[in-house]
């Protein structure tokens, strides 16, 4: 089983803008679509509560307006007293307006999170489940941490969009119109002074967010290079200190940092700015509207409460422009982000299985395996698998030997069909195996690589995936037969010892026993060892050894080798250059040929003295 490698994470950064806009969005809102009803309510929700929330400051003004009224009326001795219980009536109204304005905002809050929190749980159900129908030349050409940050990154910021940039969208138009509505109906006179403040804000806004851009871009870009410096150096910490490069690597981070110390900086700095030239210009809409007000309440045009409430309907007028501004651009990285999700979900998948009709099953398979006239490569251009005929009785024990990139391991992948051959066939009790469903196909198979894997969990859990019902004293017989049960029951937990995430807390040896012991436990017809003995000691090579040989009885065994002393008593040895066959047959066949093979074999040997 292969490794999960590591890669560099693309994060959506500020400024990525999407190839097409319209198709992301279209797609988005079909996911959205299955939840319309509670869209629907989010919409009206969130519309009241905009609604009641702007009525405040209108019956603000008025209890204003009373309350200046009596103090007047008492100056000019043409009333007693102000009227408290009008206006204590105004602010419980408010209170209760407020009030209600706050529960709906609650309830919409609390539905929306629930539709985001439910389309980016179906969108890493579907990434995760086409992670296992991609085929495998997709991850040749992918970095793995790009296929991880479209499941991460990607969703997330669809997400938080959904969750935030929805209902603002909905809450800002409101207000804009709200709000205008509300001042128009106070002043024209002010209304039209206030308006012409928006486009100095807006030139302003979009001013500073062109600057800025540049430099949020240059932050996520150095960011990136400082965590990849980071994990690298983290990963490789032994080789940093057995070659004394804790220099160069501080050298490289410092480099990296500063970079991003100062992209930070001006990206922080300009963005900063927004605010204050913000107020800037909405203070002295404040002040024209003040001296406009005060004139026309000196004439009677205008009550004192109205002043007081336009000025606060003047200053909450920008804020929504604000958030709009600021909608479009998360909108353009959610769409980038949804663009690179649904691209992942439109990838090529692995050609179809057979149909129920077609398909053969694997019951009853001996493990006869023919290779007939397969030529492959990993791309069309170059084919390194050439027209490879091959015949394995079941039950033989098969070495595939020659210098490395001969096409060994290729053969193997394609036995397992993790490819499909290019032309001719492989053969399985004489079906291609095509006509196999690949889950049953590979079940077939026992697999043990020169690299492990091990994954975060317990020992006895890591042998048992190769068979996930298999009882403990199934576990602990797989153990033994691999060698491993000694030192496993040295360990602190024994068999519920607990992995790290590297698997660095055993032996690369030990690793590889627990491999091994997988892949007894799997019991399979078809056994494949790729170098299965390469990490371990002599002894323990030899221990293994004869596990090997009482597990490979009565299995068609395949056994990829670079030590050529340890396939001495294999039933057929095919030695491959260049991705042909170019001898077969048993170890003291080909010695006494005295041609590739004989070269090989004698070559270690002379290495070796």
């Amino acid at each position: 089983m292969g490794g999960f490698g590591g890669g560099p994470r693309h994060a959506v950064i500020p400024g990525e803008k999407p190839k097409d806009f319209k198709a992301a969005l279209r797609r988005l809102l079909g996911y959205l679509g299955d939840y319309r009803i509670a869209l629907i309510v989010v919409i009206i929700f969130a519309i009241a509560s905009t609604i009641f929330s702007i009525l405040g400051p209108k019956f603000l003004g008025e209890a204003t307006t009373e309350l200046f009224n009596g103090i007047m009326g008492q100056i000019a001795g043409t009333s007693n007293s102000v009227d408290f219980s009008k206006i204590g009536s105004i602010l419980l109204f408010l209170i209760a307006l407020y009030g209600v304005s706050a529960l709906f905002q609650f309830i919409q809050g609390f539905v929306m999170t629930n539709v985001s929190n439910k389309v980016s749980y179906r969108l890493r159900k579907e990434l995760d489940a086409k992670i296992m129908r991609l085929p495998f030349s997709y991850y040749d050409k992918v970095a793995t941490g790009d296929v991880m940050s479209r499941i991460t990154n990607d969703v997330d910021s669809i997400n938080q969009s959904l969750n935030q940039s929805v209902t603002q969208i909905i809450t800002s138009i409101t207000s804009l119109i709200g709000i205008f509505v509300m001042m128009l109906s106070i002043s024209w006179e002010m209304t039209l002074i206030a308006l012409v403040t928006l486009p100095l804000s807006a030139l302003a806004v979009s001013l500073i967010v062109k600057k800025s851009q540049r430099h949020f871009v240059n932050q996520q870009k150095f960011l990136g290079e400082v965590n990849g410096t980071v994990e690298e150096t983290f990963g490789a910490h032994t080789v940093v200190k057995a070659f004394n490069g804790e220099g160069v690597a501080l050298e490289q981070f410092e480099r990296g940092n500063s970079a991003l110390y100062d992209a930070a900086w001006r990206s922080s700095f300009l963005s900063g700015l927004m605010m204050p030239i913000m107020h800037l210009i909405g203070n002295l809409g404040y002040v024209i509207c003040c001296v406009v007000g005060g004139y026309l309440a000196i004439n009677g045009n205008i009550t004192v409460g109205n002043i007081q409430a336009f000025i606060q309907y003047l200053r909450n007028f920008q804020q929504p422009i604000v958030q709009v501004a600021q909608i479009s651009t998360i909108l353009q990285q959610t769409m980038a982000a949804a663009e690179r999700v649904f691209s992942f979900l439109e990838e090529e998948e692995e050609v179809q299985e057979p149909t129920e009709a077609e398909r053969v099953s694997a019951d009853g398979i001996v493990g006869r395996v023919a290779f007939n006239a397969v030529s492959f490569g990993y791309s069309p251009e170059t084919e390194i698998i050439h027209d490879f005929t091959a015949s394995i009785k079941p039950g033989q024990k098969v070495a595939i030997v020659g210098h490395t990139g001969a096409g060994k391991t290729t053969i193997v992948k394609l036995l397992m069909r993790f490819y499909d051959v290019n032309s001719g066939s492989i053969e399985l009790d004489g079906y291609d195996i095509r006509s196999f469903a690949r889950d049953d196909l590979r079940s077939l198979f026992g697999m043990v690589l020169q690299e492990t894997w091990l994954y975060n969990a317990s020992i006895a859990d890591n042998i048992r995936y190769g068979k996930l019902n298999a009882t403990d004293e199934e576990v602990r017989e797989a153990a033994r037969i691999a060698q491993a049960d000694h030192f496993i029951q040295t360990l602190p937990d024994g068999y519920q010892m607990v992995l790290n995430e590297e698997a660095s807390n055993v032996s690369l040896g030990q690793k590889q026993l627990l491999t091994i012991a997988r892949a007894i436990l799997h019991d399979p017809k078809i056994l494949i060892l790729d170098e299965a003995t390469s990490s371990v000691d002599t002894r323990t090579e030899l221990l293994i050894q004869k596990a090997m040989d009482n597990l490979m009885v009565g299995r068609t065994s395949f056994i990829i080798a670079h030590r050529l002393s340890t396939i001495r008593n294999a039933d057929l040895i095919l030695v491959m250059d260049n991705g042909d066959i170019v001898e077969q047959g048993t170890h003291d066949q080909l010695l006494s040929l005295n041609g590739f093979y004989a070269s090989l074999y004698k070559s270690q040997f002379e290495d070796a003295a």
